[in-house]
């Protein structure tokens, strides 16, 4: 089993957990040249953000459905970022999760990643009741991926990779005030939804309880145990 160093941030500044993920990643990338850092294991953090999008590299600007002034009256931030995909929304009742992972170590390519980290979402989902699946040639998790007007992303994905060493990640709508999501086309798309497991439940969801079999099906996934 791999050693994973595991971090439950809570709600935490976008800027300064972005910070904490590329420390990390250096660490990573630093023992992959050298032994000297017995400390780089690979680490896996979940936080909650407050308010703010995040555009990928290949993200195009006018997927922002507001002007910067604007978002102040609505409590929220926005970076353009490293990552791959379009824009998305990171707010409290989310889980966001970043692995920093080095692939190596795992024996992992960038789309067997990818798959681990969308079938561990699907199979937490499952256990509360909610099914969902992958949708072609189109990264996440989505619900009704076969009612084209009813499909609908429950959880976005989205990462970097550099000398086979990840960051960013996957952000669950769990609690999420969807309402954000009016404000973008979500992931650049401008025929799909959004939801979450609140609305798809009926019910507010236990935080921690989601967070644990999310957890769960992780380590399973990806054969590690928390150090």
């Amino acid at each position: 089993m791999q050693p994973v160093k595991f971090t439950d941030l809570g709600l935490r500044d976008y800027k300064e957990t972005w910070d904490l993920q590329k420390q990390a990643l250096e660490k990573l990338i630093r023992a992959k040249t050298s032994t000297s850092d017995p400390e780089a294991l690979p680490c896996l953090f979940f936080v909650e953000h407050p308010h703010v999008y995040t555009l990928g590299k290949s993200g195009h600007e006018n997927n922002l459905l507001i002007q910067p002034p604007f978002l102040a009256s609505i409590g929220a931030t926005y970076y353009r970022i490293d990552r791959g995909g379009d824009i998305t929304y990171h707010g409290p009742g989310q889980i966001v999760g970043y692995p920093i992972f080095d692939l190596d170590r795992f024996g992992l390519g960038v789309k067997k990643y990818i798959d681990k980290l969308e079938e561990a979402i699907i199979l937490a989902l499952d256990e509360s009741g909610i099914r969902a699946s992958r949708l072609e040639n189109a990264t996440g998790v989505w619900l009704e991926k076969d009612n084209a007007s009813q499909t609908r992303k429950i959880c976005a994905i989205g990462v970097k990779v550099s000398r086979s060493v990840t960051m960013h990640g996957f952000a669950l709508n769990v609690n999420t005030d969807l309402s954000y999501f009016n404000y973008i086309n979500p992931c650049g798309y401008t025929d799909k939804g959004v939801t979450s497991m609140q609305k798809e439940r009926g019910a507010r969801q236990d935080m921690q309880e989601v967070k644990q079999c999310l957890l769960k099906h992780l380590a399973a996934q990806f054969g590690f145990e928390i150090a």
